[in-house]
Order: structure tokens, then sequence, then C-alpha cells
């Protein structure tokens, strides 16, 4: 895949039981990490899973990196961190992320084992890589399912509100982690709530109302919004 992250929307619908997403059509390249905000129910987490290739949107299509995410070749490209961690509560951390590796990409064990330890150990969890999730703070949890996603060699990582189940503690402590990231080479695309964390990592804002995208830019659309229903949210949650 290209080193820039290209995306390209077009004409893009998606139904429940309403139609959630209203013919989106939006293209973006050369940013490294891309925020999508708006209020519950606008559309962006749905929007999230389809960018990933979680879902596939009723009418559409959309290509990232210029693959089709539809292409099974994308899911090698790709990983994304849910709002709960997700783990395999039987397993280990490590085993939480070695497993997959041996079972989706046909790594041998050892070195399986040895992936997924460094990544969690460079995610501060080091002394934490034989514990169960149940055995660890929610945090941490989280900071693990960061690692495996991370494990995977994606060139993008998806992340899905993140920290919505944690207290504020906890939140910062992933999100610091998220942060460490950033040189890592990887592009990033998330929903969150946290404007702080907005501010101090995205560098392009796409804001969703009502199924659709009503405004986009660098963060100073933060401060400045153009659109009444971006006025309003941020006047929420200043």
């Amino acid at each position: 895949m290209v080193v820039t992250m290209k995306i390209n929307i077009k004409n893009v619908s998606h139904t429940y039981d309403i139609e959630v997403l209203h013919d989106l059509t939006f293209n973006l390249e050369g940013k490294k990490a891309v925020a999508l905000l708006g209020q519950s129910g606008s559309g962006k987490s749905t929007l999230l899973r389809m960018m990933a290739g979680l879902e596939k949107p009723t009418k559409g299509e959309i290509t990232v990196n210029d693959l089709k995410v539809d292409n099974p070749d994308y899911k090698d490209y790709v990983g994304f961190v849910f709002q709960f961690h997700n783990l395999f509560p039987h397993l280990t951390l490590e085993r939480n992320i070695s497993l997959i590796l041996e079972k989706t990409r046909g790594i041998e064990k050892e070195k399986a084992k040895k992936t997924a330890v460094d990544n969690l150990s460079f995610l501060g969890l080091g002394d934490q890589v034989h514990k169960l999730p149940k055995n660890v703070s929610g945090g941490q949890a989280q900071r693990a399912s960061i690692a495996r996603a991370l494990s995977m060699n994606p060139d993008i990582i998806f992340l899905d509100e993140p920290t919505s189940s944690l207290d504020p503690i906890l939140t910062d402590d992933v999100l610091s982690a998220v942060e460490d990231l950033r040189d890592s080479g990887k592009d990033f695309v998330f929903v969150t709530h946290v404007l702080s964390f907005v501010r101090d990592f995205a560098d392009y804002i796409v804001f969703m109302h009502e199924g659709n995208i009503v405004e986009h830019g660098d963060t100073s659309i933060l401060d400045n919004p153009k659109s009444e229903a971006m006025q309003s949210y941020m006047n929420k949650v200043r």
C-alpha cells in the first residue's frame, strides 16, 4: 500500500432499520491522524467500521490507500481497536495476541510470542504478559487491545471510542499510549469524544451530523466551526 493515507468515499449510504448514512462522498489524502466527531447517532462509528472493512455499505464504494475495503487483502493492512477490549477472557494477554498471529498470519509460535511480548512491552505491559484480562485494569486491557492491533503490523489503525468505558484516569492512560504510537509510522482514523486528545493527536477533523459529513478541516475548525450543527456540538462538549 502507499505511504500517504488516501481515503476515497463515493456515494456511500447505509441502512439498518433506517438509513444512517446518506450518500456520502468524501476524499482525503496526506493526513496521518483523522478524527471523526459528532453526537451519538451521527453515523461516525458506522462509517469507521466501513472504512475498516468490518461492515459493507448498503450502497456506494470505499477505497483506502488504493484498495477497495471489500478486497480480501485489505484486512492485512488495517488494525481495529474496539470500544471494549474484546480480549478472550481465558487467554493471557500474550496469548490473546500470539494465537491470532498464528491462526490469521501463519506465524510460527515462538515468533508470534516474541511479537506479542514486544508490543505489550512497548505499551507498558511487559510485566503483565502472563495475566488474564480479568486480572488487569480496564486501561491495561485496552492497551493490550492496542498492542494486538499493532502486532498485525497494519498501515492504518482504526479506533472506535477506545476510552468510552474508562474513568478519566484510565482514559488518560490509554490515550497516552496511543500518542506514543505517533512516531511508529502508522496512520490513524479514530472516533472519540475527548477533545483534548483530538487537539493533541489529530491533524484533520471530519464532523458528522445525522448521517452526513457537514464540516471538515484541520483542528482549527474546533475553535471556529461554520455549521450550526458543529457550533451546537462544540458548545456542549467544551
